[in-house]
């Protein structure tokens, strides 16, 4: 990908330094198959390096508006009035956009956006600046991708060497403009494939409240734009039921016991349950690496990427607390099968404590924004919970509910 002795000579693997770089093949006039190379934002402190495609503005144009914006900043000493100059030269510097596609209709930045405010840095990654010096030079796409290189991030969600998709922050309305005209396969959709009628399959049900085994690929609650999910089917299962039923959530991705009310009031109890800490659960996953220890507790705060939605970050300033056990149950093949017990509840917190340099960096097998490699067709998340244990909040019984992982 790239040589090694040149990524020391930028920095890349100092503390922090890694960055996105991409490359897509490219056809020329005559058929002959070639690559260029790019990486995001600036590099050594430039916007062009020799042999890499550059920046997406127009140069001259920004030049006039960032020289004396630059200068005109560094002559203010109060903190609050360089945020508001900078805010006001922002959509001046994001005027010197401008975008093509295969098909030649170019667009503006802004324009792209609208009429929500594009975000700091949209334009600026590998991928626009790949197909923008194609359609300049005449050359054809034929296929793209990204990967970090270096050390990984501050917040630890990426790791040297591996591919990620784009950005969900930035790159979107962007890239949609820019493939249109070419043959581009469409973005992968997840839970859309269908479910037979009897999942999810009940585990345990009484006049109170239902567990069912979520299966992998199924919503728990309606999306945006899917609809089919483990709530709307008990609303059909279980028609006199009332209130939300299902209490809490499982990813999309992962399978696994799933506790739901039948009533307002136990449902608003088994909330004050797991508000409370007082219902246990245990997960097991199999894990992308040999881990070297037999146990232990992952403890590192998490927020999500606003830039990369739905992505959690390592974040110890603006991050919440989560804290997760775990133990190797067993190791084979280059995996190690571990139960995670999460103590606390944030989204996605087992699979970033999993993949993450500062928790386990043995990312969970097929997982697909926090894999070390993208899953193939087909392939599930191997991770499933197991096990739920609860005082029931209206007949005061002890409940102990399993299901083992399907793999």
């Amino acid at each position: 990908m790239l040589d090694a002795g040149l990524g020391d000579a930028w920095g890349l693997g100092q503390a922090g330094g890694g960055k996105m770089f991409g490359v897509l093949v490219i056809a020329g006039p005559n058929g002959a198959l070639g690559y260029l190379r790019a990486f995001s934002g600036m590099l050594q402190g430039t916007w062009a390096m020799p042999g890499w495609s550059p920046a997406t503005f127009d140069a001259p144009a920004r030049d006039a508006i960032w020289i004396p914006g630059e200068a005109a900043m560094g002559a203010l000493t109060d903190e609050a009035a360089r945020t508001a100059l900078s805010r006001e030269l922002l959509p001046a510097i994001q005027g010197t956009y401008a975008f093509a596609n295969a098909r030649g209709e170019v667009r503006a930045l802004r324009e792209l956006f609208a009429p929500a405010e594009p975000p700091a840095g949209a334009g600026d990654c590998a991928a626009p600046k790949l197909l923008a010096e194609a359609y300049a030079k005449g050359l054809r796409p034929i296929a793209l991708a990204e990967f970090w290189w270096g050390a990984p991030p501050r917040t630890g969600d990426r790791r040297s060497g591996s591919f990620y998709a784009a950005c969900q922050g930035k790159c979107p309305p962007i890239l949609a403009h820019m493939l249109g005209g070419l043959p581009a396969d469409p973005p992968p959709q997840y839970g859309v494939a269908a479910l037979a009628p009897h999942e999810p399959a009940v585990v345990y049900e009484d006049a109170h409240i239902v567990v069912v085994d979520k299966p992998s690929g199924m919503l728990s609650v309606p999306g945006l734009s899917q609809k089919d999910c483990v709530s709307n089917r008990l609303r059909a299962r279980y028609p006199d039921a009332t209130g939300q039923l299902v209490v809490h959530r499982l990813d999309l991705d992962t399978s696994g016991l799933l506790l739901a009310a039948k009533d307002p009031q136990t449902f608003s109890a088994l909330q004050r349950l797991f508000s409370q800490r007082a219902i246990a659960k245990r997960y097991v996953a199999w894990l992308d690496g040999v881990l070297p220890h037999d146990s232990g507790v992952v403890d590192f705060p998490m927020r999500m990427d606003v830039e990369d939605r739905p992505r959690q970050i390592h974040d110890p300033v603006h991050g919440k607390a989560a804290v997760t056990e775990w133990s190797v149950l067993e190791r084979a093949h280059g995996r190690t099968k571990v139960a995670m017990v999460p103590l606390t509840g944030r989204t996605h917190q087992l699979r970033v404590h999993a993949s993450n340099p500062l928790g386990l960096d043995a990312p969970i097998v097929g997982d697909r924004l926090y894999g070390r490699v993208a899953p193939e067709y087909g392939e599930r998340l191997l991770l499933h919970a197991e096990w739920l244990s609860f005082v029931h909040p209206v007949t005061g019984a002890s409940l102990e509910l399993t299901r083992p992982a399907p793999f």
